[in-house]
């Protein structure tokens, strides 16, 4: 399940039943189950009660009421048949918004027309909307990257952000927020137009000023669409401009992609070996 989608608006328990004869009490009502994905947040009058980050994660939305006392109840020696009985009280009643943030070991960031979506179609076997035109990208995509030791890395395709996206333009909240999940990064810069460079650091900035610590995660700079001659120009430029390791390649060709795909291994590697470290459990496709 990897979207909120088939969640209803409204959700009724089931009703318990009727005591029985010989004292019997009345069976619960079963239990109503609502799936959601992994990542789902549980929010109540704007504060967070859950956070679903984990398969098999359970949180209970509301109790259903306790039962009424039956004839047997009022039995007395002054009244040896009665029929007095008080209902059962109603269950519990709440109104929650759910809000799902991706959950992905890498994100590719990136501005509109980078070719984030493109590189996902090249990388893994997810079928985002590509197109020549920016904002194709409106909700993120996850795609998984499977290895020869059978080992998988989800990867998202974020939807492009624009500068103030901290502030919310270009629904820049909604589209940083699934960033918060993802362990390491891809920032995706299109080599092909001038200053390449000043990409990454409007895009570390926008991350920064969302989240303070946000941009310092381990991350690897893709330098997208190395088969135009442009691109071929600006690649030592961009490499002299910034500190991290930039890997250039064409998710339209295919040129270059087996580096990405032996990186992006070593950042998962990395990964699984700090939060084994720590305890954490591992974010599982």
């Amino acid at each position: 399940m990897k979207s909120l989608s088939s969640v209803f608006p409204f959700y009724r328990g089931f009703h318990g039943e009727r005591g029985g004869s010989k004292n019997c009490y009345g069976a619960n009502g079963a239990h109503l189950y609502v799936k959601v994905p992994v990542g789902t947040l549980v929010k109540e009058d704007g504060e967070v009660v859950a956070d679903l980050t984990q398969h098999g994660a359970e949180y209970i939305a509301a109790y259903g009421g306790a039962g009424g006392k039956g004839n047997r109840f009022f039995l007395s020696n002054e009244n040896r048949a009665p029929k007095l009985f008080t209902p059962g009280e109603p269950g519990q009643e709440r109104v929650l918004h759910l809000e799902l943030k991706t959950t992905a070991h890498a994100g590719l960031v990136g501005f509109p027309n980078a070719g984030k979506s493109s590189l996902l179609r090249a990388i893994s076997r997810a079928k985002p909307a590509v197109a020549a035109y920016p904002f194709t990208t409106l909700n993120p995509h996850v795609g998984i990257v499977h290895y020869q030791d059978y080992e998988q890395v989800a990867v998202a395709d974020i939807p492009g952000l624009i500068k103030g996206a901290h502030q919310n333009r270009g629904l820049g909240m909604a589209f940083l927020k699934h960033i918060e999940r993802c362990r390491f990064l891809l920032y995706v810069v299109d080599l092909s137009v001038p200053q390449p460079w000043i990409q990454l650091q409007d895009l570390k900035y926008e991350l920064e000023a969302y989240e303070k610590g946000l941009s310092e995660r381990p991350c690897v700079v893709v330098g997208n669409k190395i088969d135009l001659a442009e691109s071929r120009i600006n690649l030592p430029l961009l490499r002299e401009q910034v500190a991290e390791r930039v890997i250039a390649l064409s998710a339209l060709t295919g040129d270059n992609l087996e580096e990405l795909l032996l990186h992006l291994r070593e950042l998962y590697d990395t990964y699984v070996k700090t939060e084994q470290s720590r305890g954490q459990s591992l974010v599982k496709w």
